[in-house]
């Protein structure tokens, strides 16, 4: 075991083509968070749209761009994976260019940002389903968590820093600068990706028509399998009711509790430090304790800690408050999510993980929506506090997926064996 932690620790490399992925994500995903609410922003300060049109360009472009993608991820199966992001790049950048463009020419509309919403969000799903499997076939096995892990520490650093560098480039550029640099940053990853190189083979048995059938390949696979399903579901409802709860709390520290903009911001810009310390430490605590262990431990941890959202007050310590449960869970889920995506990987044949991917991003972005447009009339029926505590105490309840005995010894096989390969090499 000490040889095994210190070759998964102080491996450093990956290799080039491991490199120029990662660029590509990087690139791409501070561009994004650059971007963090362009659309919102535009329909209010430039088509002077109100509430109903900023929640149905929040609500309706996802869930449709979602509804397309569902059959893509079949079609996407059976071909090979870079040249579909590449391409999936160019139709977000193609897409997110013609807001500027539209707006210069002095013709935007509430139409065009509804349907750039809905090829973005579908781009979105069938870009990370076909990543996960490239990443499958790049990198050797015992490298993915690594992997994940490089990935996961690049998402909170731009979620920590593109929020507030946006919302300064809108102050002195002008509402539609961060929907043009997303655009540049989805050219500058499919350049990237075109430079990962190495000869992709061609999936066994495709192109070729799909059954009717196939569209449902994902789920029947998610929801069959002894482990996956567990912690599908887990994953589901944790993400939705953690998401759920940002609106009702934007409401309620933004309003009766009197916070400023700037320290709403400042609440959640911080703790995402915490998702950069989880995503650097879980190579080390699953070479230490083991995946079985740290998918519990943490899984359990990152339920726990929303609940204190709804005692939050007024002034520096309501302020405190917030920032703790934030930087606790979200240390948590950094430690949960690589974890939680190199098991998925390991435990999906490589001729399905496409179809699974897609099938989990579809139905997180529908739980997600599902659960935020839920607790928005919880919140308005028996108040914001209510409507945190009530989604704070069924995360509560959450944990148990994580323990079942499918789950368990899935992943203890999956470490035997990892063990196996290092005292064999």
């Amino acid at each position: 075991m000490p040889g095994q932690y210190d070759r998964l620790v102080v491996r450093r490399t990956l290799g080039r083509g491991f490199g120029w992925l990662w660029g590509a994500y990087a690139v791409s995903a501070f561009g994004t968070r650059l971007a963090f609410d362009a659309f919102p922003l535009i329909t209010v300060l430039v088509l002077h749209a109100g509430p109903a049109e900023v929640a149905a360009l929040a609500a309706v472009g996802p869930a449709v761009g979602a509804a397309l993608a569902v059959p893509l991820g079949p079609w996407v199966e059976f071909r090979r994976k870079r040249p579909v992001m590449i391409a999936a790049d160019l139709v977000r950048c193609a897409a997110l260019l013609s807001v500027p463009v539209a707006f210069a020419l002095g013709g935007l509309g509430f139409g065009q940002l509804l349907l750039v919403s809905v090829v973005v969000a579908a781009a979105d799903i069938t870009f990370t389903a076909a990543s996960g499997a490239f990443l499958k076939w790049l990198v050797p096995p015992e490298d993915l968590l690594v992997a994940n892990g490089r990935f996961e520490s690049t998402t909170w650093t731009a979620t920590m820093l593109g929020p507030p560098l946006g919302g300064a480039a809108v102050g002195v550029f002008g509402p539609v600068v961060t929907v043009t640099v997303d655009a540049v940053s989805y050219l500058l990853s499919a350049a990237g990706l075109r430079a990962v190189g190495g000869h992709e083979p061609r999936p066994v048995g495709g192109p070729r028509r799909l059954a009717p059938g196939e569209l449902l390949a994902g789920w029947r696979h998610l929801l069959t399998h002894r482990a996956l399903r567990p912690l599908f579901l887990n994953t589901l409802l944790v993400n939705g009711l953690i998401m759920a709860v940002a609106p009702p709390l934007a409401v309620l520290m933004l309003g009766p509790l009197g916070f400023a903009p700037w320290q709403y911001g400042l609440a959640f810009a911080v703790p995402c430090v915490g998702g950069l310390i989880g995503s650097r430490l879980a190579p080390r605590l699953v070479a230490r304790y083991g995946r079985r262990r740290v998918l519990r431990t943490a899984g359990t941890l990152r339920a726990c800690w929303p609940l204190g959202l709804a005692f939050v007050r007024p002034g520096p310590a309501g302020l405190a408050l917030v920032m703790i449960v934030e930087l606790g869970l979200i240390t948590c889920i950094g430690v949960f999510n690589p974890v939680m995506a190199t098991a998925r990987l390991e435990l999906t044949p490589a001729d399905r993980v496409t179809r699974t991917l897609s099938a989990w991003s579809v139905s997180s972005k529908a739980a997600i929506a599902s659960l935020t447009a839920l607790w928005g009339v919880l919140a308005a029926l028996a108040g914001t506090r209510a409507a945190l505590a009530l989604a704070g105490v069924l995360l509560l309840a959450t944990p148990p997926l994580l323990f079942t005995a499918g789950l368990g010894r899935a992943v203890a096989d999956e470490d035997a064996g990892r063990r196996r390969l290092d005292v064999s090499g």
